[in-house]
């Protein structure tokens, strides 16, 4: 993890934090150079590794900062009393809301996952299968007390966490449907996937 510093040292670690995830979600984790990194922000080259170590370091941290941030955002959006089927609309809905505004967090934390030393991996994926509890719970919840009709709560999960991070790569403001209408198409998408009927 990167050392903490003081207000101003807090500022150039930001600065650099946030040059790092846009060219690495640019050109890629591998392309990008520590003193590639230093002169988009103005740091000179040697003063970057006050901050972080090594390109590994400031990786690990942008992904590890990511679902730290991700988890804490679903612990105040989280509402256990929802029935399943409302607590699922709820989940897409806060999961497609918050992924937009990070889209390069989201496309570095999947193509750059396996840039990972051993370590750094394992730490990342547990935050990760923390975070894919979370609608695995809700339906499980939903196929015990009948509401869902799933093949398998953990790939239906993967499935719907896949489709959804998906829209990070296409959605457009200026696109023929708003915001709230594919929203809204992509919470009956979800819902047809969960309550589909068995087949005789």
């Amino acid at each position: 993890m990167a050392r903490r510093a003081g207000s101003t040292g807090a500022e150039t670690a930001e600065k650099l934090r946030n040059v790092a995830l846009e060219l690495f979600a640019r050109s890629g984790y591998a392309a990008v150079s520590m003193r590639a990194i230093a002169a988009e922000t103005g740091v000179q080259a040697g003063a970057i590794y006050n901050h972080f170590p090594t390109k590994q370091d400031l990786l690990n941290e942008l992904l590890q900062v990511h679902m730290e941030t991700l988890l804490a955002a679903w612990a105040e959006a989280e509402r256990p009393e929802l029935a399943p089927a409302e607590a699922l609309e709820h989940f897409v809905r806060f999961h497609i809301r918050y992924h937009l505004d990070r889209s390069r967090e989201v496309f570095i934390s999947y193509m750059e996952l396996r840039s990972l030393e051993n370590e750094n991996f394992s730490m990342i994926e547990r935050l990760r299968r923390q975070y894919e509890q979370v609608p695995r719970a809700i339906l499980e919840r939903g196929a015990k007390d009948g509401s869902f009709d799933i093949i398998d709560p953990q790939i239906s999960t993967m499935a719907i966490i896949a489709m959804l991070n998906g829209m990070t790569t296409w959605f457009r403001e200026n696109g023929r449907l708003s915001l709230d209408e594919i929203e809204a198409i992509y919470v009956r998408l979800v819902a047809r996937l969960v309550q589909q009927k068995k087949e005789d």
